[in-house]
């Protein structure tokens, strides 16, 4: 439904977004995240043909966003994260504005404002200026605008900024009906939307894509939690050298009441996970040591997107464990 092919924007000597291709298909809701001047927005801007990429193209539904800019931009709903209404109009007459610019006319337009009214529950305000609405009001009439048009592509920053909890869970509910009928694009600093909307994100750092990838596989981080008897000396003689295995560090210290040793054990790449598993479990048991746990580490969002934003933070924890490690041995 939506590609985008090495899109590349500047402004003067400074790369804002540099060769980021991606694919999305219909009724997939997509995260975009990176840190603030990643690139997030210049990407969106370009997505909805507000600016235009030095090189690359975008298209939607196989139609060329440079060549046929009008016809998609009617298919199209746009939330920025600042949205650019018009504060001495009432929420009615904004709605009947925004439906005109889409080419809605008629019973169909009529159709169209009601159900984003009622989708965003504004009717008690649509009489009311948009200079005297609250903050979380403001927004519901910007999802309002954009979801007018059962529009193809929904591009959404920050969807959920100054809602109180219920309405945000009211708008996550909101946007999981439109993406049964549309692709759907959010960008937020807030990782529990994205755990909550997403099947998958994509990640922009210093204009670049560096992750694009399902929620399940960023996850899954390939690594292990070992608890046993068996002390440093001994899991270095015989599980460090199990094929498949491509680092271990210590995770606690010896326990003062029974020995009980933890170890997170990095699997490769290529390995299949449940195998060098009972490999472990087997070489424990073998030994004749105890075995506690062997479970899974599962890494949240939040852990993943540090980890890529600042990689130097996971090389620190990577040197103080083998440290540890050592003096565990």
């Amino acid at each position: 439904m939506l590609s985008v092919e090495n899109i590349t924007r500047t402004y003067g000597s400074f790369t804002a977004v540099d060769q980021v291709s991606f694919n999305i298909k219909q009724g997939e809701i997509v995260g975009l995240l990176g840190h603030n001047g990643a690139g997030k927005t210049t990407i969106m801007k370009m997505l909805s043909g507000y600016i235009e990429p030095n090189q690359g193209e975008i298209f939607i539904d196989g139609k060329n966003l440079e060549l046929e800019a009008k016809s998609i931009q009617s298919s199209l709903g746009y939330l920025p994260e600042s949205l650019p209404v018009y504060p001495e109009m009432t929420v009615a007459d904004y709605l009947d504005y925004a439906a005109d610019i889409k080419g809605l006319t008629k019973n169909i337009k009529k159709a169209e404002i009601k159900k984003a009214i009622q989708a965003t529950e504004l009717t008690s305000k649509l009489l009311a200026p948009i200079d005297t609405l609250s903050r979380g009001f403001k927004q519901r009439v910007g999802v309002a605008q954009a979801i007018l048009g059962q529009p193809k592509l929904l591009i959404l920053d920050e969807p959920t900024n100054g809602l109180d909890p219920t309405q945000t869970e009211q708008m996550r509910k909101l946007i999981k009906s439109v993406a049964k009928h549309a692709t759907v694009i959010l960008s937020t600093h807030i990782m529990q939307e994205v755990d909550a909307l997403c099947d998958r994100v994509l990640i922009i750092n210093s204009g670049q894509l560096v992750v694009d990838s399902t929620l399940d596989k960023l996850r899954n981080s390939k690594t292990v939690r070992l608890v046993t008897s068996m002390d440093g000396e001994q899991a270095l003689l015989h599980i460090n050298p199990i094929a498949g295995i491509e680092d271990m560090q210590p995770v606690t210290a010896k326990n003062h009441t029974r020995d009980v040793y933890s170890y997170e054990i990095k699997i490769a790449e290529n390995q299949k996970k449940q195998q060098v598993m009972a490999a472990i479990a087997n070489t424990v048991i073998s030994a004749q040591q105890q075995l506690f746990e062997i479970t899974e580490i599962k890494r949240d969002l939040e852990t993943v997107f540090r980890d890529i934003s600042d990689p130097n933070l996971s090389k620190v924890k990577g040197e103080s464990q083998h440290k540890e490690f050592s003096h565990a041995a």
